[in-house]
């Protein structure tokens, strides 16, 4: 969903610190002389970093009259957001940063991130038509600007341990992708008989947790649900869609088919080789070895058809950054067909010209060609990015809390009309 609000909104990330237009109002971008670029990052990977670096420092080389220097640094507050959000109202800010999907509506709305789309525009062999547009929908405004580039457009895949799954003499999960009995309903009652049989964790979504209950919410997309409606204004939570599939979610809780909620207790790793099924991005492919057989497939569908999805990271700069012209020369440069295929070793990239075997291949080796087809390439290009809103900080604690009473076995439909009453007011701004 594209930021709609006035960008003199107030931002309220975390639900507690608020940083105002007016606090991120842009300074001046004529530094002169070579500078120094930071730019802030989630991520602490080794290889995200040393690559990263490896680009930074060809920029450097080549750029050395504008830029002397380029610094990447993670974020060490647990909670990423809140971490960036208080070094910029605290005036350490970066040039750069990485934003969340979940973030940039709210990023872009507030006025904290820079428009770069004349500087991406005006870059020799950048191609900004080259992004898919649904990739970069979330971070435009509705004056065209872009305030991002997705450097990570990652869909939602069901990765299958096929040896839990055949140890209890269930059918071959793989076998039914493209099929009518390639359905929710059906991994359920897979998951629930390899729990039955095995003792082991039927399906689990690895991120979810109460706080980030997007990642199970998400995926009532298959039963025409959402959250809100799709100019952010009005409350779905309690809408016939959202209330049969959170009541479905429920019942696999009930039958075992997927594990209880725990407090925040991280659900079992499907690296363990103790769990059926697992919703998780490309990135978790990295972890996995050959101690067991798995298959990396596409989403199942739903009673309202298949619906895959995308989380996204972008990249960008900060509109109160002291360099900004020097931010966004490298942000061109960094996000340039070029250097968009060695992210791609990391990151599943948005530029249509890199969705082929070949590419994603170094994103996901162990992978066969068939499983990057059928389910990267062939969803990205119609895939939703997870909900997002514009005022999401304000308002995703109510919805955590309204929504306990359902993972704890609770009447679904009081607690969904309980968070619309709750989050109504903040919608209709």
């Amino acid at each position: 969903m594209r930021a709609t609000r006035s960008r003199g909104a107030a931002i309220a990330l975390t639900g507690v610190l608020a940083v105002s237009l007016s606090a991120c109002a842009g300074t001046d971008s004529g530094a002169s002389g070579p500078v120094d670029l930071t730019m802030a990052l989630w991520s602490s990977n080794e290889g995200h970093l040393a690559l990263l670096q490896e680009i930074g420092d060809a920029y450097v080389e080549e750029h050395g009259d504008e830029v002397s220097s380029i610094t990447f640094e993670p974020v060490t507050n647990p909670d990423y957001v809140a971490g960036l959000t208080t070094q910029i109202a605290g005036g350490d800010v970066p040039d750069l940063a990485w934003i969340p999907e979940a973030s940039g509506p709210e990023f872009v709305d507030s006025g904290i991130l820079h428009d770069v789309r004349e500087t991406l525009e005006g870059a020799d062999g950048y191609d900004l038509d080259d992004i898919l547009p649904a990739a970069l929908a979330p971070w435009q405004d509705d004056d065209g600007g872009v305030y991002a580039y997705p450097f990570s457009n990652s869909p939602f895949a069901l990765y299958v341990n096929d040896d839990l799954v055949a140890a209890a003499g269930q059918p071959d999960v793989e076998s039914l992708v493209s099929t009518p009995d390639y359905t929710w309903d059906t991994v359920a009652d897979i998951a629930a008989a390899v729990n039955g049989e095995t003792g082991a964790t039927g399906l689990n979504v690895p991120t979810f947790n109460p706080t980030n209950w997007s990642a199970v919410t998400m995926l009532g997309n298959a039963w025409g649900a959402a959250p809100w409606s799709e100019d952010g204004t009005t409350c779905e939570f309690a809408s016939p869609e959202m209330i049969e599939y959170l009541t479905w979610y429920q019942d696999q809780i009930d039958r075992g088919a997927i594990p209880a909620v725990s407090g925040n207790a991280a659900p079992a790793a499907f690296a363990s080789g103790d769990v059926a099924f697992s919703v998780a991005q490309l990135s978790q492919s990295g972890s996995l070895d050959d101690s067991f057989e798995w298959s990396f497939l596409p989403l199942p569908a739903g009673p309202e058809g298949y619906h895959p999805i995308v989380g996204q990271a972008g990249v960008s700069v900060l509109e109160r950054s002291e360099n900004q012209d020097q931010a966004a020369g490298f942000l061109a440069y960094l996000t340039n067909p070029t250097n968009a295929e060695l992210l791609a070793q990391f990151f599943p990239p948005p530029r249509e010209s890199l969705l082929n075997v070949e590419t994603l291949s170094q994103a996901a080796p162990k992978l066969s060609p068939d499983e990057i087809q059928s389910a990267i390439i062939d969803v990205v290009p119609d895939a939703s990015v997870k909900p997002q809103h514009p005022v999401l900080s304000q308002f995703s604690d109510k919805v955590r809390a309204g929504l306990d009473p359902v993972w704890s076995g609770g009447d679904v439909e009081t607690a969904v009309t309980g968070i619309c009453e709750q989050i109504s007011p903040t919608l209709k701004g």
